[in-house]
């Protein structure tokens, strides 16, 4: 696989990811994605963006159950 930024040669590895929400800064240490070996871009595949997606479900469903009741 190819980086879509520089071309250079992705292979599996690992990349952080920080999210900030509705008030919640979410920091993920060691999602699994593609790592470009020349310029460190990262590309999630469909499974890991789907579990980040869900987890931004919850924290976007807790948010408004915790502003109800303050």
């Amino acid at each position: 696989m190819k980086c879509v930024q520089c071309k250079g040669h992705m292979k599996k590895g690992s990349t952080p990811l920080h999210i900030d929400r509705k008030g919640v800064h979410l920091i993920l240490d060691h999602v699994p994605a593609w790592v470009c070996e020349q310029c460190g871009g990262s590309l999630l595949e469909e499974k890991e963006v789907d579990a980040v997606q869900d987890l931004l479900r919850t924290i976007d469903q807790k948010s408004q159950s915790f502003a109800q009741t303050a």
